[in-house]
């Protein structure tokens, strides 16, 4: 394990502990099974936990992770029932010390800190003493018990998906925190796994039914499993029923791929996107017995009135973590689309957006704890519309959505409240140190007056998401994603004409229904054509309840699919690397992120255009306009630094840095004219 002592210094230091701190209480952790672990080996433990008397002991099965020492060098070798029965035979002795230790305090006074009352016992209230224990009564503690397992209010979050799951599960933590209930970094010390799901492709839930199969494969039957997100409106019964399924028309992946499983059921529960405010009773349910699920989608819920909890920590190099330069800010929820291959708009609800004072006060509130970055979420985050505030007149044309020329969709202009232009105009007035990006956009919704405000507010980043999805005309009408290949090409030449230095980005779907291979080399030439810095490119995969699941017909063969996703995404990777590759020799100026995951001597961070750019963590530097002394310098995350590229490769930038700065102060250096000449 690697774990620097011995069994006989680990005794040593229990005997220190207990003479300097007497009346001290032990708890610990065990590990049962772990590779080459024998039954001698076995024994030792059960005699150290009878030798040492500990309080309470988390016992575990071991469960080997990808990516760890264990994973790579050593064999996992300890059959899945001997690791069963000797966590079994582990938590009987801890539970054997722990009734031996509780008996020994009948009669004792303590002092305990009231938590609040018990969930089975409404009546009662429970207190926690001064080594921890749990009592229950009205006044007095008068009777000893064991504590058979862990308390039930430990939860573990694992995010799956886009932006806006990892921005859900800061708004499911923050509730659950307010409930009650700890967040732990670890399934193996959670009382509830809570899985935040994506359901836009057949892939990303096989990931789900995997790790749901592996859980159950641990036999922690006090663990329950939540299924939260997309996945969750979208197979609510499936999760909660017999796990033995089979693939459907939409290749609905269900368990009997795995083959024959030992357990009935898959979750334990399940809550859709909207309904986050009921996990506090859905997991109290669970750990009772009972199934549950609120997948309801809302006309309404924002959830503006959260705070979300911060989950995404990096590190300065040091050994204690510190919180991420960058946030996610929900914007709005829902789509109004009706793409005909997305299943967003049944998972996920229609379009309703958070009141701009809301955002405001939460944007406000980031940049005050140190976040220099903040990303607008939505699934179509330019159709923002907040009617919330009434002094605006319902009718002025600056309160009526207008579509890009040449652009239609399905559903009515909206009509009142602040847009996009609002939106971005008052957040980017925060402080022209906070950076500001926003995803995912629909290429309909970008009228002039938005473009504009991006190319004159420097604090906003000249990267646009424009999501194309195919380069056929004839896809697109069959997609009804509501333009043409010429009305999005006469868009792209709009952007770069009031955006000079933008950088686009966008995303392509192989083999959708009908496509054949005129369609598809339409689709290459318009990456060639635009010359994105990045492209999200992906097989299809057919959706029930979308309209493409009940009128069109998935005729591409899979092996067609996956040879034109992987030619989307070879010329994909040949012009980001062309378009990086122009950027050598440009002065730019990047937020520091974090350490380099290759090398801790080195750190990343990103530039205007959301490409990362990895330099030295610690530099020398001479007398520059930037930097007006010698001096040695440590960037470190929330930095601004000034960077010339010296390198390029498809996915990142090298470069090296020249100093610190502010972000406004950049934008007004002949910095800032060097780069716009060099990238043009």
């Amino acid at each position: 394990m690697r774990r620097g002592y011995t069994r006989q210094a680990y005794i040593e230091l229990v005997n220190t502990i207990h003479e300097i701190v007497p009346n001290v209480s032990l708890t610990s952790d065990f590990i049962a099974g772990f590779c080459g672990e024998t039954e001698e080996d076995h024994s030792q433990s059960l005699e150290l936990i009878e030798r040492v008397g500990y309080s309470f002991c988390f016992c575990f099965p071991y469960s080997m992770r990808e990516k760890t020492f264990a994973y790579h060098h050593l064999t996992d070798d300890v059959p899945i029932e001997v690791k069963k029965r000797r966590h079994d035979e582990l938590a009987m002795i801890s539970r054997n010390k722990s009734l031996e230790f509780n008996q020994k305090q009948i009669g004792a006074i303590q002092i305990v800190l009231v938590e609040g009352s018990i969930l089975s016992i409404p009546s009662m209230i429970g207190f926690r003493t001064s080594i921890g224990k749990i009592s229950t009564g009205i006044r007095t503690f008068t009777k000893a018990s064991s504590l058979c397992a862990p308390i039930r209010d430990k939860i573990y979050i694992e995010v799956y998906g886009c932006q806006m799951n990892r921005s859900d599960a800061n708004i499911a933590q923050s509730l659950l925190t307010k409930a009650g209930y700890a967040i732990v970094p670890s399934d193996e010390q959670c009382d509830t796994v809570l899985l935040m799901t994506c359901a836009i492709r057949d892939s990303a839930e096989v990931k789900i039914w995997r790790r749901i199969q592996h859980l159950r494969s641990l036999h922690r039957k006090y663990v329950k499993i939540g299924v939260l997100g997309c996945m969750a409106k979208r197979l609510k019964d499936k999760l909660l029923m017999d796990n033995s399924c089979k693939t459907s028309k939409a290749g609905d992946l269900q368990s009997s791929s795995f083959g024959h499983n030992s357990f009935n059921v898959a979750a334990d529960f399940v809550c859709g996107p909207d309904s986050y405010r009921d996990l506090p009773k859905l997991i109290e349910d669970a750990h009772s017995g009972l199934k549950g699920a609120s997948v309801a989608l809302s006309l309404e819920e924002t959830y503006a009135d959260v705070t979300p909890v911060r989950r995404h920590f990096t590190t300065d190099g040091s050994s204690d973590p510190v919180p991420s330069p960058t946030a996610f800010l929900s914007v709005m929820r829902g789509c109004d689309n009706m793409c005909t291959y997305c299943i967003v708009p049944f998972v996920r609800g229609r379009e309703r957006s958070r009141p701009l004072d809301s955002i405001l006060h939460e944007a406000q509130s980031l940049f005050n704890e140190g976040v220099r970055e903040i990303t607008l979420l939505g699934q179509n985050v330019n159709s923002y519309c907040d009617k919330s505030n009434t002094d605006l007149p319902i009718n002025s044309s600056k309160t009526i959505s207008t579509l890009v020329p040449g652009f239609k969709t399905v559903y009515k202009p909206k009509v009142g409240g602040l847009r996009f232009f609002d939106l971005l105009d008052q957040v980017s007035r925060i402080s022209p140190e906070l950076r500001i990006r926003f995803t995912s956009p629909h290429p309909k919704d970008f009228p002039k007056e938005v473009l504009q405000l991006i190319s004159e507010r420097k604090n906003i980043c000249s990267n646009i998401h424009l999501p194309a999805q195919s380069g056929s005309s004839v896809v697109l009408e069959n997609m009804r994603r509501g333009y043409t290949r010429q009305a999005y090409i006469e868009l792209v030449n709009t952007i770069h004409e009031i955006v000079p230095n933008v950088s686009l980005t966008s995303d392509f779907i192989a083999g959708f229904c009908g496509e054949t291979e005129e369609d598809h080399s339409q689709s290459l030439e318009l990456i060639e054509r635009v010359g994105y810095s990045f492209c999200f490119c992906f097989p299809y995969s057919m959706r029930e309840k979308t309209f493409a699941y009940h009128h069109l017909t998935d005729d591409v063969p899979i092996e067609v699919k996956k040879r034109r996703h992987d030619e989307l995404a070879m010329i994909s990777r040949n012009k980001s690397l062309e378009f990086n590759q122009k950027q050598i020799g440009t002065i730019q100026i990047v937020l520091v992120e974090g350490p380099s995951r290759r090398s801790p001597t080195q750190v990343f961070g990103r530039n205007d255009y959301n490409t990362k750019v990895i330099f030295d963590r610690e530099v020398t530097l001479t007398a520059t306009t930037v930097n007006q002394d010698c001096s040695h310098m440590s960037f470190k995350p929330g930095d601004y630094v000034v960077v010339e590229i010296v390198g390029a490769t498809s996915q990142t930038l090298q470069g090296k840095a020249l100093g610190l700065s502010t972000l406004g102060d950049f934008c007004e250096t002949k910095w800032h004219n060097v780069n716009t000449a060099k990238i043009m």
